[in-house]
Parts: C-alpha cells; structure tokens; sequence
C-alpha cells in the first residue's frame, strides 16, 4: 500500500528469507531406546526427533497407557495405538509448533509416570541451518528477477505467484501448460494402416464375468484384419476353458483364432511368451503384436489408431492407450487408477478420437502391458518377457527399457482410451505385491528408470489430453448441473471455503471444475475427482471453452477474482460460461472486487472513507488495463452489477456486506447471507491469572489491509513504555517491521493455537484490520478461546465482536480516526480494560 512501508530493502529481503528458511529447513536429532531411557520400566523405542517446515515432529512405540510432552508451558498427550489384535508397544506421534527449548516426556505406565528429558534443537543449531539456506535463497531470487520486477513495478500477481512458486512458497501445486493443437482439426483422414494387420495376445486367467465382453469387443471392433492368439492359462473356474472354446469355435473363421490351452498354470510372462514365439514364426502375417489383457475392453476403430505411430515411425518400438487404469497414462488423475460405469469408456474415446493425432503423442520411458502394440521389428530383437518377474507386473517395462538400449521410442496415445477393470486376473491385493517386488528388480537393473518417470509424471507431457478427458469423465459423473468456481490463488478464507464447497460436490459423488485467475498464466482449470486433481494452464479463453464443451448444463460459481490480470472482463466471460438455457450462475461476495478495483475498498492513501460512489476518480478505484485502457468505477459497476443481477444467486457472509452490495447494486438478484462455519474447533482457554502481565495476541497473517501498519506503529509504542507485550501468531507482510520485542511466530494451524496462547502467555487478541472484512475467520477464532477481543469499527469484524460483547464476551470496538485505525487510540482501550481488571 502506498506510503505504508517501514522497511529497507533489505529488511524486506530479510522477513521473505525467514518465510523461506520456515518452509525449507529440516534437521533431525537422536532418538532414543525407552527402555534404557526409564531403566527397563517403558519398552519401547523413541524415533529420531525431527524438525520440519517450524514442526517439530516425535513418533514412536511405548508400552504406555499415556505418553505426554511440555515444551515450555504448554503440555500435549497422546494414548499410543496398539494394533488390533495385539499386545506391547503402541505407536504415539507429536505434530507440534516448534519451540527452542527442552523436550519432557513422560510415559505413564501403570498409574505411575517415567521422565525422558532430551535437549530439543538449540537456538544456535537452528541459526546455523537457517544461515546456510542463504546461498540457494539468493541463487532462486536472482532467477527470478525478471518477474520480481514485473510485481514490484507494475503489481502482476501472476509474477508474484510465479516468485512464490520459484521459492517454495506457494500453496499451489504446478501445472503444466495446455496445447491448443490437440483440437485442431485434423484434415483429411489418413487411410486405415495396417495392411498386414495385427496379431493380437490375449492370455487368460479366470475373469470369467469379463471375458464375453473382452473378447466381444475384439471381434466388433478391430478395424483392420487381425489373428488373435488366446492363452487359457490352466484357469482354476472351471466355465473359462469350454466358453473360450465355444467362442473361438463361433468367431474364428480360417484359423483367425488360436487357443492355446496349457496343462498348468504358468502365469502371464510364461503365457505370453508362448504366444510372442507364434507371432514370431509368421502366425498372423508381418504386422505389429498386440498385447491385450482380458480385463481391457477395446473401443471402436480402435487397432488402426494404436498401431499408426508404429507404422509411420521404425524407431518406435511400443504404442499405450490412455485409460483409467494404465500407471502414467491414466485419465483422469495420473497414475492413479479410476473406476468407470458402464458405457463411460466409450464416451470418453469418443472425445479421444477427436484429438488431432501429431498432438496426441508422448514420448514416454515405458509402455503399460494391459494394451501395448509393439513393433515386430524390435520384438524380434528381445523375443520375449523376462521370466525373472515371476507370473507378471514390471515385464512390459524391462522389455521397454532393453529395446530403448536399442534405439527404440516407446508413445503414449491420447488418441485413443481403452477401458481396463483392472486386477481381473491376479486381485488387487496380489497386484499390490507384486508390483512392489517388481519395482525392486527395475531398480537394480535400470536405476535411472525411476527418475525418468518421475520427470515424465512433472512435466506431463499428456496434460492437455488428460484434462480434456477428465473434464469429460466429470460431465458424465455428474447428476445435475456441474459447479464451475473462478477463483483466485492468493488463499485464504476465500480458498477455504472453495475447498469445503469442493468437497462436498465431491462427497454427494460428482466432481467439481475450478476455473483460477491470478497465476503466471491467465487460466488454470482444475478437474477435482475423489481421484485427485488434474488440472493445465494456458493464456487463450477460447481453449478453455473448447475443453468444457462436453459439460452442458453449468453452475457457474463467481468465488473470487482478485488477481486477475483484467478483472473488468470477467463478469462478460463468466456469463458466456454459463449462457446455456439449463445454465445458473451464483455470486459469492468474499472481498468487494465486484464494487471497486480497490477489492478492500481502500482509497488509494490506504483509508477507508466508506463505499466510493460512482463517478469516484481515486486512483485504487480507476482500473488500468496493460494495454494503457482505463475501466471507470462506473463502467466497473455496470459490468458487475450485471453479473449480479443476471445471477440467480448473490451470497454474502455478513450483514455489513450485505448492506454496501445492495447499496452498490440495487438490482442484484436475492442476496443471502450465510455466515461460514468455523474452519475447526477452537477449545477456550483458560482465562489469564490475576495481575497476569497483558499479552496483545494477533492472530493469521498480516498484510497491509489486515492492520501490518496498525502493529508496526502499536510495536513502538509499546517498545517505548513496556506496558504490554506483542506477539503475532502468523506472518507479517515483508514490507513491515515491528519493533522488539514483539514476535512474529510464524505458520501455524488452527489446532495449535491453544498451546500457543500457553507458550506465550496471550491474555487477549486484537484484530488490526483496516478494510470492513466480508467475513473474519481470524476473529471468530479469536472469540472462539473465550479471551477479549478488540476490532476496529467496521466491517464483519465488529459484527462479530459487537454480536459477542451483548452474549458476555469482553474486549471492545475501537472507532476509526479520520478513517484509519489509530494504534494508540486501540492500545488505550486494550490497556484501560486490564488496568480496570486488575482494580477489581
């Protein structure tokens, strides 16, 4: 904010460092064995003590009904876990606020109590990791100069996400970039290839219930000629081997189909290599062999498309399909398997099909053997699967990595999904085990493999099909319209409550898309699964469109905005969103965007004068495009007010706000206000002792709108008369400072803020915000612990604390002087409450 900084540069250098070294500083200590520790009273072991991100994290087993632990004031227990059906040691674990000093544990274990004391990290052990993160602190800003100026001098969110992210900072998981191409129309189709046609190798093991539909899928849908080699593998449900014998009896016409039925059970590798060495001696013809699993259930036209690259390419040894199931080229969550309802994979290969094929391939390190296509030229150069993998799993990849030693390529095809149940042979349980025991001889063999696919899984090549397909799968899921959120990445309680809504369009078993501003990119959309996320970025409105198509009946969702590089032009984009007759669209006041560029309010001295009125001039409510345009308040109101009144629903989460959006916009649909529910369960505290010295307690981060000012200014008056401490549990914007020996804590979560009010001895909390808050998380917490609190007048904030003071709370509202929040004026009414207290 203007003229409200109180640091150097290099103070500001310094705060983002401490954020920095918070996330980034590790260090470990002695564990120890319980036993020894309690002179054979406590067996049991204690794990090496860790210091991670500002936790300090303990685990372990006791043989103990209890195991608590003081850091300084304040105590936490646990009761250790035993396993079901178990006797001994039980498992206990700490997740505890960081704190310099000691560590008392104590094991109660029989009614009596055994002492373990370990010395913690010493403040001078974490001042020396801490200065040795500065070297890789400073290499990571001189990178990213370039989008720090761009921040600094023209307040592009996107380059501070961008800075953010760069340090490790950022709460946002990274995306990789969406190609348009893959929806570029792919001209004249090419000729069906495959002359030769396919042989295809398909053992069998029992999947009894799925074998007519594999297999009927096989017939109907290869497009090209084709021979197919079964493998009955000696299956133990006595109905495989006659119904695979009466089908290839109906369905093989001049030899099309061979069944080879073995004696015993010799498992997938041993089978599929008994039909690779057929293929291999002319069985079928010259082309490319297929292997397919009998849980896979190919799609329509589906040959021609996944034996093209091989035919158009000689270095490629082996094509995969995407699927729901296939490891690295899953849909919709990478490398997580997806159950599919009946007819969902054809719709999604229907949306497949349409992907232009130059765009619809990826280089990958390994192909997945549920439906692979490999080059017969390189089969012949590693004839078969390495028996070493036992009955099966990790085969495929082996065999990948021998014919990459050869020069061979081995693709992912978007252009193609093909549908895998998954485990119909072996069981998911033995599936588990034995791709762990696989994974192990990948290692020793190719112990570069494992960082190959890693750089595939973060650079997802695939990322652009991937959403296209999860956008579709969610369409198909969802009963009802499908919630659409714009939203920005900056956090907060705004994000809080978009996670909440998220989870429960999840929970009712749907999905849910997030459509978010404010990133280095323009858009960021987001498919949100009880899979996961996938999501991509891209700069062009229209690719976005062009992946949401298959949704059609929408509930666009306007969360919040703030951040966007022209927020002026989402209210038009959000109702070209939602312009479908079956189409809603639902406005949720979480800052004031949708009334000023000014989302706080504030003028553009940093004050609040009340809501601007139309015709405004101050700079914070004149909007400057990039391209040198300007938006008047005016034209910025009659835009979302638009919205508003086009919207079938507005939400606030006050009555304050509800009073400035109905004056703003008097024609704004029904607006509602529904006050959020607590983030978690803050446990009151114990009220402070008689002639306890005040301690003024600040509760989340503070940037400049949330009071920084406020508490930089209150810090020196207090460093001047000592007539009460200061401590801000959370962070302060890098830009302020406050005078010792006031203390930022740092991170925290909501579960720690009891223990915290212990450690430093908080006798009530003070909300210096400065902006008339839409709703304040941070002071309902604050009432939450039954201590005082103070506010200013304005906004949720003294909605909240006035709402508390007429139920019995205590604390005050503090008015405005000359529209700013005077730090002496609040200090006088903080001081005088105690001051009367300590008369009584």
């Amino acid at each position: 904010m203007p003229g409200r900084r109180s640091l150097s540069r290099f103070g500001r250098l310094h705060q983002v460092f401490r954020r920095y070294a918070a996330r980034h500083l590790t260090l470990s200590g002695a564990g120890c064995d319980l036993s020894e520790a309690t002179g054979g009273a406590v067996p049991g072991v204690l794990d090496p003590v860790v210091l991670d991100q500002g936790r300090l994290v303990l685990s372990g087993r006791a043989e103990a009904e209890l195991v608590s632990v003081r850091i300084g004031p304040a105590r936490h227990e646990t009761r250790p876990v035993v396993t079901s059906g178990k006797t001994g040691a039980g498992q206990f674990g700490f997740d505890l606020p960081f704190a310099p000093a000691p560590l008392h544990l104590e094991f109660t274990r029989g009614g009596v109590g055994y002492g373990v004391h370990l010395p913690g990290f010493r403040r001078w052990r974490v001042q020396l990791a801490t200065f040795a993160l500065w070297p890789r602190f400073g290499a990571t800003l001189f990178r990213t100069l370039p989008d720090l100026w761009r921040w600094r001098r023209h307040g592009d969110f996107g380059a501070r996400e961008a800075v953010k992210t760069a340090l490790g900072l950022s709460a946002q998981i990274p995306a990789q970039p969406l190609d348009s191409r893959l929806f570029e129309p792919a001209g004249t189709p090419a000729p069906k290839a495959g002359g030769d046609g396919v042989t295809i190798i398909l053992p069998v093991f029992n999947a009894f219930e799925l074998l007519e539909e594999a297999l009927g899928r096989v017939a109907r849908h290869t497009d090209l000629p084709w021979r197919l080699i079964l493998i009955e593998d000696a299956s133990t449900d006595p109905r495989v081997r006659p119904f695979l014998r009466d089908w290839a009896g109906r369905n093989g016409q001049g030899g099309q189909i061979e069944l080879i039925e073995n004696s015993q059970n010799l498992g997938f590798i041993a089978s599929v290599n008994t039909g690779f060495a057929r293929a291999l001696e002319g069985c079928g013809g010259e082309g490319p062999v297929i292997v397919l699993n009998s849980d896979a259930f190919v799609p329509e036209g589906w040959a021609s498309r996944l034996i093209g690259p091989l035919l158009e390419d000689r270095t490629v040894a082996s094509v995969t399909p995407m699927s729901n199931d296939a490891e690295i080229f899953s849909a919709p969550v990478i490398c997580r398997a997806s159950g599919l309802d009946p007819g969902e994979g054809d719709r999604l290969d229907a949306i497949a099909r349409r992907f232009h094929p130059g765009a619809a391939l990826a280089e990958a390190p390994t192909g997945v053997g549920f439906c692979m296509a490999m080059s017969r030229a390189f089969l012949a150069q590693v004839p078969h699967f390495d028996t070493a993998f036992g009955r099966g799993y990790g085969e495929e990849t082996d065999w990948c990595q021998k014919t990459r030693a050869l020069g061979g390529r081995h693709l992912g095809l978007a252009g193609l999904f093909v549908e895998h149940r998954g485990a119909g042979s072996f069981g998911t349980a033995e599936k588990r085990r034995r791709m762990v025991d696989s994974a192990a001889v990948i290692a020793r063999r190719y112990p570069d493999y494992d960082r190959q696919v890693q750089e595939f899984i973060r650079r997802d090549p695939m990322t652009t099909a991937r959403l296209a397909l999860a956008v579709a799968w969610a369409a198909a899921r969802q009963d009802g319209r499908m919630p659409l959120y714009l939203a920005h990445a900056m956090g907060g309680g705004a994000e809080k409550y978009l996670e909440r809504r998220v989870a429960k369009d999840i929970a009712a078993g749907g999905a849910a898309l997030v459509l978010r501003v404010g990133q280095m990119h323009r858009w960021r959309l987001e498919v949100h699964g009880a899979d996961g996320i996938t999501q991509g970025v891209c700069d062009d409105f229209t690719l976005i469109e062009r992946i949401l198509e298959p949704v059609n009946a929408r509930r666009v969702v306007y969360n919040c905005g703030a951040g966007d590089r022209d927020p002026a032009a989402l209210p038009g984009m959000l109702r070209k969103l939602a312009s479908g007759d079956e189409d809603r669209i639902e406005v949720l006041i979480h800052d004031y965007l949708p009334l000023s560029p000014s989302y706080t309010l504030l003028d553009a001295d940093g004050l609040y004068r009340g809501l601007p009125k139309t015709g405004n001039c101050d700079p914070a409510h004149v909007f400057q495009r990039a391209d040198g345009t300007t938006v008047s308040l005016t034209e910025w109101r009659a835009a979302w007010c638009g919205l508003m009144v086009a919207a079938d629903e507005v939400t606030v989460f006050s009555e304050a706000s509800r009073a400035l959006v109905t004056q703003a916009c008097p024609g704004a649909a029904a607006v509602r206000v529904r006050p959020h529910l607590p983030l978690s369960d803050i446990s009151r505290v114990a009220p402070p002792e008689p002639g306890a010295r005040p301690v003024i307690g600040v509760l989340g981060n503070v940037g400049y709108q949330k009071g920084a000012a406020v508490l930089s200014g209150l810090s020196r008056l207090l460093a001047g008369d000592r007539r009460a401490d200061l401590v801000v549990i959370g962070n302060l914007d890098p830009g302020y400072r406050l005078a010792p020996p006031a203390i930022v804590h740092g991170n925290y979560r909501h579960a720690d803020i009891p223990a915290l009010v212990a450690r430093y001895g908080i006798t009530g909390w003070v909300i210096p915000s400065v902006w008339p808050e839409t709703f304040s998380f941070a002071t309902r917490e604050a009432l939450a612990t039954g201590l005082p609190v103070w506010c200013f007048d304005l906004g949720a904030q003294a909605e909240a604390v006035r709402a508390a003071l007429e139920t019995g709370g205590q604390g005050g509202v503090v008015p405005l002087t000359d529209g700013q929040g005077d730090p002496a004026r609040l200090l006088e009414d903080v001081l005088r409450f105690w001051e009367g207290r300590a008369r009584k």
